[in-house]
Formats: structure tokens, sequence, C-alpha cells
């Protein structure tokens, strides 16, 4: 078997330098030509040739620039953690891959040259696809995460919404409740320029919730009410919902700030959770486990969105031609709001 001096000599240089760069160490600074003789000559010469084939492969990856284009802002992180879970996944599997997140850029001005010298792009929200390929016109480099519309041609990592409000849905039904109800918020089509809010879409939770209701013959859309996804929003829209004349004795809540402010406007009105009003929200972010009395909701696992993203984006940096879409299941997680049978 070769050694790392035979090596060293036919790559003109020290057996340090061929030491380092086999073992990939970041403090080292050579060349990108110097780094790619060392590795083609120690395969050839059958040097460890597996461990070579990886180190070469995670030396390759460390060269690759990768963009990141959110369009929640650190508020919005603050206020519901899922989406914060997702970035720091991203940016945890990135890091664990040697790969470099070069530019992240939040929000909706984003310059058309911001991201041209990235190798690949991860977006996290429903951006419109004609401004993406303004700014990323490579498609086979680019993941989307949370797209609400089906895309031809992209990677992409969404959630099974369906499955999760069926989830909820026949919970409900089973602890027999027949009067349903459900707050959600607006969602957009975004857009990257001045024109922050493009088309408006149908929150996919929504309709999956219109559908199974009418199917089993209880939809009432004055059980239907929407806020913008905070949590002052989930006040006032239960609000709104217990001065209904008729108010349901379910409810489904699109995310979880809205359902804790919610349960807030529940107590002040002196309406009993889970006896009188049952609630299960979306996301299961952390506090709602702890709030009173305990949320049940939707874990849609951020984690794993997020680690999927960066291997799809790692696959495409690695030659594969055709797009795949990974749907991600979510579980519902009873706690005492909604009666935990």
């Amino acid at each position: 078997m070769a050694t790392i001096k035979e090596i060293a000599k036919l790559a003109n240089v020290s057996s340090a330098t061929v030491s380092r760069v086999l073992n990939n160490d970041t403090s080292l600074s050579v060349g990108e030509e110097t780094r790619d003789r060392i590795f083609d000559i120690a395969e050839k010469m059958q040097y460890k040739p597996h461990r070579v084939k990886r180190m070469k492969k995670e030396s390759e990856l460390s060269t690759k620039q990768v963009g990141l284009l959110l369009w929640v802002s650190p508020d919005d992180e603050k206020e519901d953690t899922y989406f914060s879970e997702i970035r720091q996944s991203i940016e945890r599997r990135c890091e664990e891959l040697n790969l470099n997140i070069g530019r992240m850029v939040r929000g909706n001005y984003v310059d058309a040259s911001a991201f041209q010298d990235m190798d690949g792009l991860i977006i996290v929200g429903s951006v419109d696809i004609e401004d993406i390929e303004r700014i990323f016109p490579d498609r086979k480099s680019v993941v989307l995460v949370n797209h609400l519309l089906d895309v031809r041609g992209y990677d992409s990592v969404k959630i099974n919404f369906r499955q999760a409000v069926e989830e909820v849905v026949e919970h409900f039904y089973r602890l027999g409740h027949r009067e349903i109800g459900m707050i959600t918020g607006h969602e957009y089509l975004y857009k990257l320029g001045p024109n922050k809010k493009g088309q408006t879409l149908l929150d996919a939770r929504q309709k999956h919730f219109e559908q199974l209701m009418k199917e089993k013959g209880l939809y009432n859309p004055e059980y239907v009410v929407t806020g913008d996804w905070s949590t002052a929003s989930g006040y006032e829209t239960m609000k709104e919902l217990l001065s209904k004349p008729k108010r349901p004795t379910a409810c489904f809540i699109g995310n979880d700030p809205m359902a804790i402010g919610a349960l807030r406007a529940l107590h002040e009105s002196g309406v009993k959770v889970p006896e009188e009003m049952a609630v299960v929200g979306f996301d299961d972010i952390e506090v709602s486990a702890f709030v009173n009395p305990p949320l049940s909701s939707i874990k849609v696992h951020p984690v794993q969105i997020g680690r999927t993203a960066v291997q799809l984006l790692l696959e495409r940096l690695e030659g594969r031609e055709a797009a795949i879409q990974v749907t991600v299941e979510p579980e519902l997680v009873l706690r005492e709001s909604c009666g935990n049978r």
C-alpha cells in the first residue's frame, strides 16, 4: 500500500500537507488545484481507498456555498419556534456535512445578484416561482420548504396537511363532537420586491378541514374564522367565535401561538377546556405542553424537515437529475386540552 511520503513526492508537497489534506484539516491554507492533485494521486495509488473517497467527497462539499432564503422574520421565529427549529436544523445539518451557508437573507427585499455565487439555494416559505427564477434560475439546485403550491421541477419538503387535519377531525368525532370549528390564518404567495404579498392562497389546513367536514355532513361556515397567525389574533378570533349565537364544542386552530391566545380567551369567558370546548393546535412548539391546560397539538417534525431539505440539496449537488418531493407525516400529540382519550 502506498504511503503518505510517496504521495507527497508525486504531488510535490510535504508529507505534513498530504496528511492534513487527506484529513480535511480546515485550518490548512492550500489551493484547490493542490488539494485535488493530492486526492487524485492518493486514489490512483490505492491509499486507504474507502477513506480517501469519503474524505475527498467531504473536501469537495467544503468548497460549496449554499444560500438560505427565509420568509419569516426574527420576531416571527420568536412567536412560533417552529420556524426557528427548521432554520437551526438546516444550519446544523450543513455544518455536519461541511457545507457552507454562504448567505442567508430574510424577507422580500432580495437583490437579483444576492445568490448568484451560490451553488444551491434552500427557500423556506411560499415564494412566487417567477421571483425565484429571477434570483436563482437553476431550479435543479433549489429546494423549497413549506411551499403551499405543488411546483414541478423543484425538490420540495412539505407537511402532509390532509393527514394532520384528518387525525384532528376524527379524534373530535370519536369524542362525540359534531359542532367543530376552526381558527386559521391568511396565506399568501410572497413576492421578492416592493409588493410583499402576492396572490392570496387558501390555507391547506382550512381546505382539508372543509372537505372532511363536508364529507361528514358537519361543515358550518359560521364556525370558521380567520386571523393572522399571532397569539393576539388567536385571542381575538376565539372571542369572535364565542360571540356567535351557537358556538362549537371543539376547535382546531392553525398554529400553537393562536391556540395559546384562544385558550386565554376561553379562560376569560369562563368556558371550561375541554369540557365545554375541546382545543387542538398545530406545530407542537415546546411551550404548548406547559400552558393551562396543556395543549394538544399536531407535531410536524421541523428538525426532520430541515435535515431533509439539506439532504435533497446535497443529492442535487452530487448530480441527481430527477426532482423529488418529500412529504413529512405529522402526528397528533394528545394532552388535556381536547380530552385525552
